[in-house]
């Protein structure tokens, strides 16, 4: 008889270890993204520079859709500021704000995490965000998990290559696949390792420059010695002393909005291209002490991976 753990969500957006939560199955939540935040003109001081570079070539995401996988039910609220006033949201509110932020002109839609049901995709490149992951005790195999329609949505997208996937790469500051503190490990990384277009997002303190090079945050969990995840894993900042958030879980927005940008360049390019345009153009000598089991392939780099008139 196959074993089957008993799962709960994990939401990678707490500084001081991991918020777990395990949500109630309703209808699905809608986050509603300040417009008058994302439609700004200037980049906020937590983002890159980059992104303000790409903004005035007119690379904002549009023809996009960036579709976040998280809380929109609970009763958790995080405090935080990414614009130009605090706000009090939910878990899902803020990593949307933050992906539609980066990428102001992609759709965006929402999805519980707790939903069950599957992801829908729409008409050309779709980027989905999980700042969240699904844990339950060591030692068992990605196979031995009951995944809802939703994981087995994502998962298929991931292997097959019919979506991008920003993963948070989670806050124990172990590697991607280790076991926490507390004895479990995070499947959901686990069914991802492999796939054509999973990117496992870590968090710097800061965001790097030659001058100034970044350090990885220490909550932030790392690449490991495995060589597969190594070649799926980036680093960015995440300036949580500007923003008053931590956590991974606000670093996989970024690739979020990196990856929605990308597309609204290469148009016709494909969720695989896109992936590997940011892994490829990562750099390593804005990271300070860069290695590979920590960093992966490095901190992304939003102006090399949109450099090419066209990519492969």
């Amino acid at each position: 008889m196959k074993t089957t753990p008993s799962i709960a969500f994990t939401l990678c957006g707490a500084l001081s270890g991991v918020w777990c939560a395990v949500p109630a199955f309703a209808l699905d939540g809608e986050a509603q993204p300040d417009a008058s935040l994302s439609a700004a003109a200037a980049t906020p001081t937590w983002m890159s520079s980059e992104v303000g570079d790409a903004w005035a070539k007119g690379y904002k995401g549009k023809g996009v859709t960036i579709t976040v996988v998280d809380d929109f039910k609970s009763n958790s609220m995080l405090s935080g500021k990414l614009g130009t006033s605090s706000q009090s949201q939910r878990h899902g509110q803020w990593t949307t704000l933050e992906a539609s932020m980066i990428a102001p002109l992609a759709t965006v839609a929402t999805q519980d995490f707790g939903s069950g049901t599957a992801v829908k995709l729409n008409k050309g490149l779709n980027v989905l965000n999980l700042s969240y992951g699904m844990m339950a005790t060591a030692g068992y195999t990605a196979s031995q998990i009951r995944w809802s329609a939703q994981e087995n949505s994502i998962i298929s997208y991931a292997q097959n290559g019919t979506a991008v996937v920003s993963k948070a790469a989670g806050n124990d500051g172990i590697a991607v696949l280790g076991k926490n503190a507390r004895g479990q490990t995070d499947y959901l990384n686990l069914a991802l390792k492999g796939t054509k277009t999973a990117i496992y997002v870590g968090a710097l303190n800061s965001n790097g420059t030659t001058a100034a090079p970044a350090t990885l945050a220490s909550y932030s969990n790392t690449a490991g010695t495995d060589a597969a995840i190594q070649k799926q894993f980036l680093v960015v900042g995440v300036e949580g002393s500007k923003t008053g958030l931590y956590g991974t879980s606000f670093a996989a927005p970024v690739i979020t909005g990196y990856a929605a940008v990308l597309g609204s360049k290469f148009t016709s390019a494909t969720p695989v291209q896109i992936t590997n345009q940011l892994l490829n153009t990562a750099r390593q000598d804005t990271i300070k002490g860069y290695q590979a089991q920590l960093h992966g392939r490095g901190e992304a780099s939003l102006t090399r991976a949109l450099a090419p008139v066209a990519i492969k």
